[in-house]
């Protein structure tokens, strides 16, 4: 780890006991303490910690379920208090390695028998695939097994997971999302996007992880094209600034999650918090935002396979006549992110 007047440089150890590797939100003690307006320059390793390298490698059979999703971090936000939001601005978030891996899991996914929704129905089949990753074309490339078909799909580097500590003591798995952020798993959560997040401990204890060089609306078979990641951030607070669940902002848009089960649930709390927003940004009354969300939001399934499911509601900041979200945040920290490229 080092340190500059504007950098944090932090990395995880990848030859320690994968043990000792952060798996939950809440419940794991500071790596690293960031200032608000600092930058941190990290990697985070691949969902499966870098066991699965090769479509050999079946994710059952290298991987203890224990150790799945982990996470860099946690960092203690200096000053940040419970009822404050904190602001993750991603500056560039690249692969780390030229390939990925993708899967099929016994018993996870959209299309299978779970726990959840439990049949007499064998499992699906295991199968490991293995991306290149074209980092000049900016391309993923597929590939076939059982055919030689093959497709390029367009590089859209991603952190699936990325939150904070969860209010009353909570521990919680890497692998759920909920109102601290989490597993969350929405392409949204890319380079040039600011995530603002409720603070519910002192210092936040914010981590992320489970880079995605690319993945598709609702991750349907569960795993993604699975990447170690070279991540920086810039993190700061709006003090007294309370936000319920996780927002999202990009140029164009301002964007709202809900994470729970069933789906549409999901879909009801990212509506309700983003015709709440809108009403509070234009001084409208709630029943006519709930027209004007009605009629303009678009509404993305970021995961149906995690153990709560997410859905993104995004609204077109064209629409909102020059009125700054958060106190304008996501524009001051595009601003930093320009300083200090030079």
């Amino acid at each position: 780890m080092s340190t500059s007047a504007d950098t944090l440089n932090w990395a995880p150890d990848p030859d320690a006991d994968p043990a000792t590797y952060t798996y939950t939100f809440g419940g794991a003690a500071p790596v690293a303490h960031l200032r608000p307006g600092q930058r941190i320059s990290t990697w985070t390793m691949d969902c499966f910690g870098g066991r699965v390298r090769s479509s050999a490698d079946l994710p059952s059979l290298v991987c203890d379920p224990r150790y799945l999703n982990p996470q860099s971090g946690p960092f203690f936000i200096d000053g940040a208090q419970p009822g404050d939001t904190l602001a993750v601005h991603f500056v560039s978030i690249e692969p780390r390695e030229a390939w990925g891996v993708s899967s099929t899991v016994p018993f996870f996914g959209a299309l299978t028998s779970t726990n959840y929704t439990a049949t007499l129905q064998p499992a699906l089949l295991e199968r490991t695939w293995f991306y290149e990753l074209d980092l000049i074309d900016r391309q993923v490339r597929y590939a076939a097994v059982d055919t030689p078909f093959t497709a390029a799909l367009p590089l859209d580097p991603m952190h699936g997971t990325v939150g904070v500590a969860p209010a009353f003591g909570e521990v919680r798995s890497s692998l759920t999302p909920g109102d601290w952020g989490g597993n969350m798993d929405t392409p949204e959560m890319r380079a040039g996007v600011t995530c603002y997040l409720g603070v519910n401990v002192e210092g936040a204890l914010f981590s992320l992880g489970d880079g995605h060089a690319r993945q598709g609306e609702g991750e349907a078979c569960g795993v993604a094209v699975e990447c170690a990641m070279d991540t920086e951030v810039i993190v700061d607070l709006l003090a007294g600034h309370t936000c319920p669940w996780p927002r999202l902002e990009s140029d164009d848009y301002i964007m709202t999650t809900g994470s729970t089960r069933p789906l549409e649930d999901a879909f009801r709390i990212a509506h309700q918090q983003m015709i709440l927003w809108v009403a509070e940004l234009t001084g409208q009354s709630v029943i006519d935002s709930y027209q004007l969300v009605s009629q303009a939001a678009l509404t993305p399934i970021a995961n149906v396979v995690d153990t709560n499911y997410t859905v993104v509601c995004k609204f077109p900041k064209s629409l909102l006549k020059g009125v700054r979200a958060m106190d304008g945040m996501h524009s001051r920290m595009r601003d930093k992110a320009r300083y200090l490229a030079g």
